[in-house]
């Protein structure tokens, strides 16, 4: 994941499985927000280099990265994957969320979510760039908001299709 601000701005150039894809700034977001979509149609957010939300083609939540911590679907559950480091080893330590911290997560990106709808909806954003150069990406990405159930549902597995 993006971690400094060059990474930030290759991810508009490098991310070549977004097809479509935009760079903006909104206010009250610090740093700039990349918004993409799979030739599936799936789309993918990053608020900067953190956090990150990933969604298949349904629009249903299939990872995120947060604070260090990969989520994935599993079974239309979320599950929390850490880093673990030795000195001779890195491990993936498991758990899955329990009800109330699914409700919190979920909650957490529905909200940041809502916001990114409402600049964009209030013409209260900056493009900063899109690939393609031509085309109207924000308008694809207020129609894929639009579409969102008000609480997103987690997809079954954490794939793309």
């Amino acid at each position: 994941m993006p971690s400094r601000e060059s990474d930030r701005e290759d991810l508009l150039r490098e991310a070549t499985a977004l097809v479509e894809r935009a760079e903006l700034k909104i206010v009250g977001h610090a740093e700039p927000i990349v918004i993409g979509f799979r030739k599936d149609g799936s789309a993918s957010f990053f608020f900067g280099a953190d956090p990150v939300y990933q969604f298949n083609s349904a629009g249903e939540l299939r990872r995120a990265y947060i604070g260090g911590l990969l989520y994935k679907a599993e079974r239309g559950h979320l599950v929390a994957l850490r880093r673990e480091r030795t000195a001779t080893e890195v491990s993936l330590v498991r758990s899955e969320l329990t009800a109330y911290e699914t409700t919190a997560f979920l909650m957490t990106l529905g909200g940041r979510l809502t916001h990114l709808h409402k600049a964009l909806a209030g013409e209260s954003y900056t493009l900063l760039g899109q690939v393609p150069a031509d085309g109207d990406r924000i308008h694809r990405i207020l129609k894929w908001l639009a579409a969102l159930p008000p609480i997103v549902e987690i997809a079954k597995a954490p794939n793309a299709h």
